[in-house]
């Protein structure tokens, strides 16, 4: 990856999002289509693609949606003028796939490197997980929530990668309610994940609210990392990227919470959970194109 851009370039970081079940992944895969390759064939199409002129923050997994993710993309100096008056925005959307949108660019440093993130901010819906309870036990959620904060080894609950630090540190991990106070999941922050961290942590708090797993298995799985303990892996529909604060994104969010008093209730009858699972997807790919055309218009 180049360092800087070319004499001749600008660059520019642009706020950007996705629905996950469009894409195999984020990042460049032969013959499949994924978000960096899509936003590497509009920057081709409108001829301003150089090699290394494109870096992603966050990677996601095929299937997690994102509200907001970040890249820099060097560009030619020809074409700056029309960054900050929403040209820019037009051409590159209109050269994307349905399904993806460039909904904010800035013109930025040229030493400006996207990935020095301080906070990512992850949303799950855990009702789609199909042992959710109808009741919730609010205090229990949030001691189990309590519990995966701060400096922990999370070995047993990411799926880790050869020589990847399993250590990280989460800032925030509470229960995430709903408009009108209903526990519908749980939001998680910190500067950076592990590899499905985050689906992991979401299958452990779970299984605390619906009895599957207990206070004391993820104790042991923070406190044992030697010891392998598996508390699930939540489906990745369930998962969406909310926010990344660096700062170069200052004043491109708000950080506020989407209004969410409309999200349906799963069904009591877990034999529904399947049928309802399709509405679910639709409420939060919903709630993704309000919020991008709230920042577009």
């Amino acid at each position: 990856m180049n360092g800087g851009p070319s004499l001749d370039s600008v660059r520019v970081v642009v706020a950007f999002g996705y629905h996950g079940d469009a894409f195999h992944g984020s990042q460049v895969q032969p013959g499949i289509r994924t978000v960096e390759g899509s936003l590497r064939r509009a920057l081709e199409r409108l001829g301003w693609w150089s090699e290394g002129c494109l870096e992603m923050s966050s990677r996601t997994d095929a299937g997690v949606s994102v509200r907001m993710n970040l890249a820099r993309i060097d560009l030619p100096s020809s074409v700056s003028e029309s960054i900050e008056g929403g040209n820019l925005l037009r051409a590159v959307n209109n050269n994307l796939p349905i399904g993806i949108v460039v909904w904010k660019a800035r013109m930025v440093s040229r030493g400006t490197r996207i990935r020095h993130s301080y906070s990512r901010h992850y949303l799950y819906r855990t009702e789609v997980i199909s042992d959710w309870p109808q009741e919730v036990d609010v205090n229990l959620l949030s001691e189990a929530c309590s519990l995966l904060e701060g400096h922990h080894d999370f070995t047993n609950l990411c799926r880790l990668e050869e020589g990847k630090d399993p250590v990280r540190t989460v800032d925030v991990c509470e229960p995430w309610l709903s408009s009108d106070g209903r526990v519908i999941g749980i939001s998680v922050k910190s500067q950076a994940f592990l590899w499905n961290q985050v689906r992991r942590i979401a299958s452990a708090v779970s299984g605390v609210a619906s009895g599957r797993n207990t206070l004391d298995d993820i104790r042991s799985a923070l406190e044992k990392p030697e010891v392998p303990l598996d508390l699930g892996r939540a489906p990745s529909d369930g998962l969406m990227l909310w926010s990344i604060e660096n700062e170069e994104s200052e004043g491109m969010t708000d950080g506020a919470m989407p209004d969410t008093s409309w999200f349906s209730l799963p069904p009591r009858d877990s034999r529904e959970h399947t049928r309802w699972l399709a509405l679910a997807r639709l409420e939060m790919a919903t709630l993704l194109e309000r919020e991008w055309l709230k920042r577009l218009n």
